[in-house]
């Protein structure tokens, strides 16, 4: 439990790709919470975090890191030795969520959850024959959209599989499915608005998803109820089975049959006022504080299995 005067840390930036939208989550957050009146320092997280987190004398984490060493375990590691209650999701689910082929391998066979067909590519290995195209090229670790491509054809596989892994020694192929892009949050188990996604291009790359003017958002998603609450539930299941805490986001393709196919499951998604979760939490009646400040509240960590005072 979160008591009142506590002095939170805001831990932003980080040491990957995604740092430039990290320092842009925490600056947001950091903002929030100090209207609601918490006591917050923000906090530049590197190799030293430790010493940051001890001479601030944070007594609890939040967690606005985005990508490797912040939303896959590693923090949330760190945090559980150091007994900092953290936001979000623990160690296990944050790896796993972060995982693309892990999350998928996860929830293979859960009831109302459709995947899409895929195969890896490893770094040396050779590339598939039998690829039916358009194919997604994805780094297997990673987010923000960044190494994401659209194959046509194996030209383009191969420049696309070049660069992913250029980033991550391995390469998730997944079938190309026709149809609108749709995400769903869930805090605490809850599921929000869903929002209906449409790029200009028609594909929700890096560029479509932070160049002003390039993707229009709806929410509550002009789509089917049927086909909305089918989101809902499988946003849901994911959440659950895969252990997550806190606010999370997962990714759907809305096909023409009604499906919705699942992509990935962010654990630590964009929280800025104009991010997707906060736009979702707003269509339900909660402002952008009132969802930064329930993540705190909501913060966790493992009590030690050795009474203090003992070796």
């Amino acid at each position: 439990m979160v008591e009142e005067g506590s002095r939170v840390g805001v831990l932003l930036g980080g040491l990957s790709t995604e740092r430039e939208i990290s320092l842009k989550t925490g600056a947001s957050v950091a903002a929030a919470l100090r209207r609601r009146g918490w006591d917050v320092e923000e906090i530049d997280v590197g190799r030293d975090l430790p010493a940051k987190l001890v001479a601030g004398d944070i007594d609890v984490a939040w967690i606005a890191l985005h990508g490797r060493f912040g939303e896959d375990g590693c923090v949330q590691g760190l945090l559980e030795v150091m007994g900092i209650p953290y936001t979000g999701s623990d160690v296990r689910s944050s790896a796993v969520a972060m995982d693309k082929l892990a999350t998928k391998r996860a929830l293979r066979g859960t009831p109302g959850v459709t995947l899409a067909k895929d195969v890896v590519v490893v770094r040396g290995g050779p590339l598939p024959h039998d690829v039916g195209f358009p194919v997604v090229v994805k780094p297997l670790v990673g987010g923000s959209t960044i190494g994401i491509s659209l194959a046509r054809d194996a030209t383009e596989l191969q420049t696309a599989v070049a660069a992913a892994l250029a980033l991550h020694p391995e390469v998730l192929l997944e079938q190309f499915v026709a149809g609108e892009e749709i995400t769903v949050s869930v805090i605490d188990g809850q599921a929000l608005p869903v929002v209906r996604i449409v790029p200009e291009s028609g594909f929700f790359d890096f560029e479509a998803k932070y160049t002003k003017g390039l993707t229009r958002y709806e929410v509550p998603a002009p789509i089917d109820a049927e086909a909305a609450g089918a989101a809902q539930r499988a946003a849901v299941a994911a959440y659950r089975l895969l252990g997550c805490g806190g606010l999370a986001r997962a990714d759907f393709i809305l096909g023409a049959d009604g499906v919705p196919v699942f992509l990935e499951i962010n654990t630590l998604p964009g929280m800025t006022e104009t991010s997707l979760a906060p736009m979702a939490a707003g269509a339900a009646g909660m402002s952008f504080e009132d969802l930064t400040e329930r993540i705190l509240l909501g913060a966790t960590c493992m009590p030690s299995e050795v009474q203090s005072g003992q070796s």
